[in-house]
C-alpha cells in the first residue's frame, strides 16, 4: 500500500534522468521563499473574492488554480499568519522550485535511418502494433514541451500549451520532453525511431522550464488543462522528494476525471526512494530496467512501484530534429504510457469492473499488471513485472 508522508520543506521537480543544467533560475530563485499556494474552503469558490482576499493581505497574485480551489501568490512572510486566520482559508502550501541535478550527456545525433529501439522491441510493441497503433488516443506530456517541428513527431502532435507563459507555445527548449514524446509515439516512417504507438495523439503541456525545473502551480494548471481538453493518459517524467497536499489534491482530481496517470519512480538508486507523484496511489509508478532485465542501478524502488520498463540507453527523438540516447526512469515511464494508450484503443471486455463499458484508470492499471512479465525481481523493484504491449492489447 502506498504511503503518504507529511508535508515537505522543499519540492524538487527533476526530470528523472537528472537533466543537465548550465545555470540557475535567476531572480525567480530569490523569490522562492515567498511563493505560496493559498487553498480555500470549498464554499468559497468565487475567483474574484479569492483574489480580493489575498490582495487585502498584501499578496501578489501569480495565477488562479481552479482545479484545487486555490490561488498561487507571492506572499509576504508577515501576511501568512493573517491569511491563515481567515475562515475562508484551509491552508497555505509551498510553491517551490529546485534545479535538477546536472549529469553529463552525449551529444545528439542528426537524422538517421529508422531503427527499432531496444526498449520498444523488449516490450513487444512492434507486435502489438499489428493489433493497434493507438489511433487518436490523447496523451499529454507534462514536461519541458515537445519539438513541435520534429519530423518524427510532427504528424502526431495535435495540440500544445505553455502554463509557464501563456504568451508562448509548448515548444521544447530543453530536449527532455521531446525524448519522452518519441518513446510514446514516434511515427513509423523511414527515419529515426518508432514509438510504442505510432498513431497516438500527442499534446505538449509545457510545465518545466529550459533548465528542467518547474513550479508546482504551473504543473497544477497543466492538470487542469488536461481535464478540460479530455486527455486520456498523462506522462509525468518528473519527481519530488517529498509530499505536498496541493500536489496530491490535483492528482486526485485528475484521476477522478478518468485520466490515466503514469510517473517515473525516480533516479535515487536506493530502496524506499520512490518520488512523488509516482508515490501517490492514483499514479502508476514505473521503475527502470536495463537490457539485462535487471533493475537499473539508478532506479528508485520500493513498495510503491507498480510496473517496470526499459530505461537504460534509450534512443529517441530530441530537439532540432535530432536523436539522442538517455538513461532514466524518465525514459521508462513513457514506455508504460504508450502501452496504456494502446490498451485504451481496445475493448475493455472482462476488465470492465464498474460495468460502464469503457476503460477507467484503475481498469487500465489492472490490465497492465495482469499482462506484465515476471522478471524474477522483487516486487519492490519490478512491481507486477515488465510491461508487455503485445499481451496488454489481447
Amino acid at each position: 500500500m502506498k504511503k503518504k508522508t507529511v508535508a515537505i520543506a522543499k519540492l524538487v521537480f527533476l526530470c528523472s534522468l537528472f537533466i543537465g543544467i548550465s545555470g540557475g533560475i535567476g531572480d525567480v530563485q530569490a523569490q522562492e521563499a515567498s511563493r505560496k499556494i493559498v487553498v480555500f474552503e470549498k464554499a468559497f469558490s468565487d475567483r474574484g473574492r479569492q483574489i480580493a482576499l489575498v490582495k487585502s493581505q498584501g499578496a501578489q497574485v501569480i495565477k488562479p488554480l481552479a482545479l484545487i480551489n486555490a490561488v498561487a501568490v507571492f506572499l509576504p512572510e508577515q501576511a501568512e499568519k493573517a491569511l491563515l486566520s481567515k475562515a475562508e482559508v484551509v491552508r497555505i502550501d509551498e510553491d517551490i522550485i529546485v534545479n535538477a541535478i546536472a549529469k553529463p550527456q552525449p551529444q545528439p545525433q542528426p537524422q538517421p535511418a529508422q531503427e527499432l529501439p531496444w526498449g520498444i522491441d523488449r516490450i513487444n510493441a512492434e507486435i502489438a502494433q499489428s493489433t493497434t497503433g493507438g489511433l487518436a488516443v490523447k496523451v499529454a506530456i507534462l514536461d519541458t514541451g515537445i519539438d513541435l517541428d520534429h519530423p518524427d513527431l510532427l504528424n502526431n502532435i495535435k495540440g500544445n500549451v505553455n502554463t509557464i507563459s501563456s504568451r508562448r507555445s509548448g515548444n521544447d527548449d530543453n530536449g527532455h520532453g521531446t525524448h519522452v514524446a518519441g518513446i510514446i509515439a514516434a511515427v513509423d516512417n523511414s527515419i529515426g525511431v518508432v514509438g510504442v504507438g505510432p498513431e497516438i495523439y500527442l499534446y505538449a503541456v509545457k510545465v518545466l522550464g529550459k533548465n528542467g525545473s518547474g513550479w508546482l502551480s504551473d504543473i497544477i494548471e497543466g492538470f487542469d488543462w488536461c481535464i478540460n481538453n479530455k486527455m486520456q493518459v498523462v506522462n509525468m517524467s518528473f519527481g519530488s522528494s517529498g509530499d505536498n497536499q496541493s500536489f496530491h489534491d490535483a492528482i486526485s482530481k485528475t484521476y477522478a476525471a478518468g485520466v490515466v496517470l503514469v510517473a517515473a519512480a525516480g533516479n535515487d538508486g536506493a530502496a524506499n526512494t520512490v518520488n512523488y507523484p509516482a508515490k501517490y496511489p492514483e499514479v502508476i509508478a514505473v521503475s527502470a530496467i536495463g537490457q539485462d532485465d535487471k533493475l537499473a542501478g539508478f532506479s528508485s524502488f520500493g513498495p510503491e512501484v507498480d510496473i517496470a520498463a526499459p530505461g537504460v540507453t534509450i534512443k529517441s527523438t530530441y530537439n532540432d530534429g535530432y536523436y539522442k540516447s538517455l538513461n532514466g526512469t524518465s525514459m521508462a515511464c513513457p514506455h508504460v504510457v504508450g502501452v496504456a494508450a494502446l490498451v485504451l484503443s481496445t475493448a475493455v471486455g472482462a476488465y470492465d469492473t464498474d460495468g460502464d463499458g469503457a476503460w477507467g484508470p484503475s481498469e487500465v492499471k489492472n490490465k497492465l499488471e495482469a499482462t506484465a512479465e515476471n522478471l524474477g525481481l522483487s516486487s519492490n523493484e519490478q512491481g507486477a513485472g515488465l510491461v508487455r504491449a503485445d499481451l496488454a492489447v489481447q
